[in-house]
C-alpha cells in the first residue's frame, strides 16, 4: 500500500500521512458497514483521494496539483500485480546511489518492511535517536533530488544490488526472528530479483541462504522455548524449501559466486547435513570474515569453532570482539565459559545477554542456561 502511494504522491511523508488517515477511517467505518470486497484497493483509494483532498486546502495548490493524477482512482485498477511490481520499484528508489548505504537499507526497512525506527536500529546497533535522523535525511534527499520512483535501466542495476540484497536480507532476519510474514515477504522479494539479475550469483546464494533458513522455521521452537539447531526435530524441516534453496545455491556456484551471501548460504547448506562438518563451516566463516570484516561473522565462527571441539580458542576469538551491546555476544561467552567449566563468569555473561534480550523465547533460553549452572 505504502509503495504504491509512494509512486502516486512522489512524497513519503506525504504517502505514510495518508496511509495512516486511511487506516483510521477503515477502523471506524469497517466494524459498521462491513470490510468491502477488496479492502487493499478500498484502503488505498481512500488514502489516494485523501492525499488529494489535502493537497487541494494547501495554499501551495497551484504549483503541486498539476503533478497528480486528476481522475479519481478505480476498485478495478488496484490489484495485488500492481502492488508487487511497486514495492520492488519502492526498493529501487530507495536504492538510489545518491543516498548513503545505510541510509538506502534504513529507508526501505521502515517504508517497505514495516518496521519500527526501534527496530531498525537494533539492527544496525544504533541509538534509535540516530536512526530517527538517517531516516529524515534519506527522505529530504530523495524529496531535494527527485529521484524517481521506478526500477532504473538494466545498466544501472547492479550499482544497486548491495544495497537491495542488503535490504531484503534484513526484511528476513525480522522474519526470521519471529514475524514469519516478514520472512515469507523477504522470500518472495527474494525470488523476484533472482529473475530480475538472473545471472547474477548473489541474488541467487541470498534466496538459497532464506530457503534454506526458512526450512527450519516450524523447528526453531517449541512453544515459548528456542531449539538450538543440534536439538532440532529434523522431521519438521520443509524438504521441499531445502531442495529449492540448495538448487538456487548451486546456480550460484555455477554462476562463479564467491560472495558473501554465497558463503553464507554454502554454511546454512552445510549445517543440514546430517554430520555437520565444523571445520569446514570455520572455514567458510573465516572466508566470509575477510570478504566483510564483520565482527558478528568472527563471532559466528568462533561458535564453529567451539562445535568442532575447541572452545578455549574459541573463547580467546570472542573477547577480541568489540560487540557490547550485541545479545548473541554475550549468550556465546557465556556458551563457551560454561564449556570450559568456569561457571561463574559464564552466569555473569548469560546475565547480560538476559539484559538485552527482546523475545520471549530468546528471555526463556537465557533463563533456562542459567538454572543450568
Amino acid at each position: 500500500m505504502l509503495a504504491s502511494l509512494v509512486g502516486f504522491l512522489g512524497d513519503f511523508d506525504r504517502a505514510e500521512e495518508a496511509a495512516q488517515e486511511a487506516f483510521a477511517i477503515a477502523a471506524a467505518r469497517w466494524p459498521e458497514s462491513g470490510v468491502p470486497d477488496k479492502p487493499g484497493a478500498w484502503l488505498v483509494t481512500t488514502a489516494r483521494n485523501r492525499a488529494i483532498d489535502r493537497i487541494r486546502r494547501e495554499r501551495t495548490l497551484a504549483e503541486k496539483i498539476h503533478l497528480l493524477p486528476a481522475p479519481e482512482v478505480t476498485m478495478e485498477e488496484f490489484d495485488d500485480a500492481v502492488i508487487k511490481d511497486e514495492r520492488l520499484e519502492l526498493i529501487f528508489t530507495c536504492c538510489h546511489p545518491a543516498l548513503a548505504l545505510e541510509g538506502q537499507v534504513a529507508l526501505t526497512l521502515r517504508a517497505l518492511g514495516g518496521l519500527e525506527t526501534a527496530e531498525i536500529a537494533r539492527a544496525f546497533l544504533v541509538s534509535e535517536e540516530t536512526m530517527k535522523r538517517r531516516l529524515t535525511r534519506a527522505k529530504a534527499k530523495i524529496k531535494a533530488a527527485g529521484i524517481p520512483f521506478a526500477v532504473p535501466d538494466e545498466r544501472l542495476l547492479p550499482d544497486r544490488l548491495d544495497a537491495v540484497l542488503a535490504i531484503v536480507y534484513l526484511i528476513y532476519n525480522e522474519g526470521y526472528s519471529g514475524r514469519v510474514d516478514l520472512g515469507a515477504e523477504a522470500i518472495r522479494l527474494g525470488r523476484v530479483l533472482a529473475a530480475l539479475m538472473a545471472d547474477q550469483p548473489e541474488p541467487h546464494g541470498l534466496l538459497a541462504l532464506m530457503l534454506i533458513h526458512h526450512a527450519r522455521q516450524a523447528a526453531r521452537f517449541d512453544g515459548d522455548d528456542l531449539v538450538l539447531l543440534e536439538d532440532q526435530d529434523r522431521s519438521l524441516w520443509d524438504q521441499s524449501l531445502l531442495a529449492a534453496g540448495r538448487a538456487a545455491l548451486d546456480r550460484a556456484v555455477e554462476l562463479g559466486g564467491r560472495g558473501p551471501y554465497v558463503l553464507q548460504a554454502a554454511i546454512a547448506s552445510q549445517q543440514t547435513r546430517e554430520r555437520i562438518d565444523w571445520h569446514r563451516v570455520a572455514g567458510l566463516y573465516r572466508r566470509l570474515a575477510e570478504l566483510t570484516g564483520s565482527p558478528v561473522v568472527e563471532l559466528n565462527r568462533a561458535v564453529a569453532l567451539a562445535q568442532a571441539g575447541d572452545p578455549a580458542t574459541a573463547l580467546r576469538a570472542v573477547d577480541r570482539l568489540a560487540l557490547d551491546g550485541y545479545l548473541y555476544f554475550h549468550s556465546t561467552r557465556g556458551e563457551l565459559l560454561r564449556r570450559l567449566g568456569r561457571d561463574a563468569e559464564a552466569e555473569a555473561a548469560y546475565r547480560r545477554a538476559l539484559g538485552l534480550a527482546t523475545t520471549t523465547p530468546e528471555r526463556r533460553f537465557l533463563t533456562r542456561r542459567l538454572e543450568e549452572l
